[in-house]
């Protein structure tokens, strides 16, 4: 198993309830993985996870990248400027 650390940021973490939070996931689990993972074990977040900007440790990533040992995830709702 693989021991990560999530945070939430801006209305996803209003959504979770919590700004932070450790997970033990699967060693070959990849971003799309945890995005449903999450769905379904917090289903306050299932709607964010549609749009969702993820970031492992620091670096912005993409559904079929495989989360490192150790990672730290950080979850933000999208953006718009003006």
């Amino acid at each position: 198993m693989n021991r990560i650390k999530l945070l939430f940021f801006a209305t996803i973490r209003d959504r979770a309830g919590t700004k932070a939070l450790e997970l033990d996931i699967p060693t070959d689990m990849t971003i799309h993985g945890l995005k449903e993972k999450i769905s379904g074990d917090y289903p306050n977040l299932k709607e964010s996870m549609r749009s969702v900007l993820i970031t492992i440790n620091r670096e912005y990533a993409f559904d079929e990248a495989v989360v490192p040992m150790g990672a730290e995830i950080a979850m933000f709702p999208p953006v718009s400027g003006g």
